[in-house]
């Protein structure tokens, strides 16, 4: 059956290495996990099952441009798949909602923070599914590299949907994060699919080059290899625009594609790079997810990439076509820091997270709910959103709190018929129901406000039944309705806890993963300065031990192990004017808080790292933001911690 709807729909006559395992054991009803190399057909082990299982497949997704590559290809194929994303209009997703509840739709994909929408989750409870499907499903792991806090709820989501079985797909997992998967969803061993991670046709070649050398090294490479498509991966948004402008300059064509651009001039641009009009795309990580190019046969790192996993998944993008493809690492240890600073930044200070702890037992002794805004927490906290959110879910994990539902703190609609005619569509109980709704609501010439509590406290009315009315006065085009103010709300099930130990104890497990984190930066320059293979120690990295020890075709098996220059001494800090480049902003600080910065607060500031406090004291306009950013981060903090303790 798989191959005749192999053949039939998607055109193809055998399956790829992996894929028919991961089909059957979806197709007899088992959860699996399928961890194949960057390009391998992961997509098909969702895509083909979707076709024969009785339900809704529903993918989670990561990246919105992921998602449109994919509906693209479904559509092409015939395939009835939608998405709900930010990018609608509430009409478009009104419909995509009921062609699923129809059961039209096949495959519905996702972000995984639509599951925390109040109004997305009354829609999802009343659609039978078959499968979840995991896209990026390493996200899910605190040992992956890019983990997704949200992503730890999903076992729990699968649960509460009553969705009978999940696939995990995944390129990037070491063997850490697979058992990690594993456990989290409890997939049988048999039903782990990994078809190893050796690329053949891939040239994995690192030449150490200076910083002030390597963009006329890069101009160099891609002249000696006109016309073939390429891209160069940089850290910085405005490295890629120098760097595409140099190459114009030069004659190549090339482009800058990063997430400062609008979203249509990026889609723009990957549609004329995906049509070969744009041979050269210099571009940050945010390009690359769900490019189905088979015939990219340069992949250049012009910076060094995050993680050896972001190395392998960007060369991934190469040779798909299985034609030998360059992967070339223009290699030092100058841009170090900014890799470095990238981590520094998600570790929240002590206070930060005190200050979190000291919210939630102020919540504790009024209450049995704690009621929160991630945006106006992050702010109150100097911590960024995502490492806000990893620190909440180590307090689910830790059993202290845990998660009921997420909500939009406002509603307003504006009626598209008359009060009086929506009324006369009911009857009875019914009426008196919408009567009690349109008579509470606050009218500011167009726009109404739902006012909950009075609705509760004057007619008893339930939240979800008023959320769930709207929603079906939206459909009928009856109103017009918006949410906004996403609250996130919790159980207290510890109310009872010491803020002060918790806080010690978090902070030192932001400061291991910053370290991990450390740690893998370094994994990555050793493997690129290693003396053995390297496509062997890339395979064996992500535990596969069937590839060959020498490939015979990287740098190092071809006789050129990289030794890479250290970066250009700098001046030593202990000679820099301390108060000249702090006071201002301590001042400053001073002034808006009421307190004293930390010294992580004043090593982020002369870093160059953000932080949600530096938007609003404008710390950018000040003279010491970003003035030791060629400094390691470490030092910077042991020379502030210095400076303070001799105040």
């Amino acid at each position: 059956m798989p191959l005749a709807t192999l053949v039939r729909v998607f055109g193809h006559d055998r399956f790829r290495p992996g894929q028919e395992a991961a089909i059957r054991a979806v197709l007899a009803g088992r959860s699996a996990a399928a961890i194949f190399p960057t390009g391998s057909g992961k997509s098909l082990c969702y895509q083909l099952p979707a076709l024969h299982l009785p339900h809704l497949t529903l993918v989670v997704s990561p990246l919105l441009a992921l998602m449109q590559d994919q509906l693209a290809f479904l559509h092409a194929h015939g395939i009835a798949a939608a998405s709900i994303d930010s990018a609608q209009s509430r009409e478009e997703t009104a419909e995509v909602m009921t062609r699923a509840r129809s059961g039209e739709l096949k495959i519905l994909m996702i972000s995984v923070e639509r599951l925390k929408n109040e109004r997305f989750r009354h829609f999802i409870r009343q659609v039978p599914i078959s499968l979840l499907v995991v896209d990026e499903a390493h996200c899910i792991s605190e040992w992956g590299h890019n983990f997704r806090p949200d992503y730890l709820k999903l076992p729990e989501y699968q649960r509460q949907f009553g969705i009978p079985q999940v696939l995990l797909l995944t390129a990037t997992a070491t063997p850490r994060v697979i058992a990690d998967m594993q456990a989290k969803f409890a997939i049988a061993e048999t039903d782990v699919i990994t078809t190893g991670f050796y690329r053949p046709n891939l040239n994995l070649l690192v030449e150490p080059v200076a910083s002030a050398a390597k963009a006329e090294r890069l101009a160099r490479w891609l002249a000696e290899r006109p016309g073939q498509a390429a891209i160069v991966y940089v850290t910085l948004q405005k490295t890629a625009e120098e760097v595409a402008e140099r190459l114009g300059g030069q004659g190549i064509v090339a482009r800058a594609y990063h997430a400062g651009m609008p979203s249509e001039e990026r889609e723009a641009l990957q549609r004329r790079f995906m049509a070969g009009e744009i041979r050269v795309m210099v571009a940050t990580i945010a390009f690359g997810m769900g490019i189905d190019k088979a015939d990219i046969r340069q992949v250049v790192h012009y910076d060094l990439p995050k993680s050896v996993e972001n190395y392998s998944q960007e060369i991934g993008r190469a040779g798909r076509d299985g034609q030998p493809s360059d992967c070339l690492v223009l290699a030092n240890r100058d841009s170090l820091n900014v890799l470095e600073n990238f981590v520094y930044g998600d570790t929240p200070e002590l206070a930060g997270i005190r200050l979190v702890l000291d919210e939630l037992a102020a919540a504790a002794r009024s209450g049995d709910r704690w009621e929160l805004m991630l945006g106006a927490l992050s702010d109150q906290s100097n911590i960024r959103p995502l490492p806000l959110k990893t620190l909440l879910v180590q307090l689910e994990l830790r059993g202290i709190i845990a998660p009921l539902f997420a909500y939009f703190a406002e509603y307003r609609f504006k009626y598209l018929l008359e009060p009086e005619a929506l009324l006369d569509r009911f009857e009875g109980e019914r009426r008196q129901f919408v009567q009690a709704l349109v008579s509470t609501s606050a009218r500011a010439r167009t726009w109404c406000t739902v006012d909950f509590d009075r609705l509760h406290r004057e007619h008893a009315a339930e939240r979800a039944r008023v959320v769930k009315a709207l929603d079906f006065f939206q459909e009928r085009g009856w109103i017009e309705l918006e949410s906004k103010q996403m609250t996130e709300v919790y159980a207290l099930l510890q109310p009872h806890f010491d803020p002060a130990t918790l806080a010690a104890e978090l902070h030192g497990y932001f400061r291991r993963q910053e370290e991990s984190e450390i740690t893998r930066i370094h994994a990555m320059l050793a493997l690129f300065a290693s003396e053995d293979c390297l496509s062997a120690q890339l395979a064996r990295y992500f535990g596969d031990h069937d590839a060959p020890d020498r490939c015979g075709h990287c740098s190092v098996c071809q006789g050129r192990v990289a030794r890479l220059p250290e970066p250009p001494p700098l001046a030593p800090l202990q000679g820099r004017d301390f108060q000249g480049l702090c006071g201002a902003f301590i001042a400053r600080y001073r002034e808006h808080r009421g307190e004293e910065p930390g010294v992580d607060c004043l090593t982020r500031m002369l870093c160059g790292i953000t932080a949600p406090v530096f938007t609003r004291l404008k710390a950018r306009s000040l003279p010491g933001f970003a003035a030791l950013d060629a400094y390691p981060y470490a030092e910077v903090r042991d020379w502030v911690a210095g400076n303070l303790a001799s105040d």
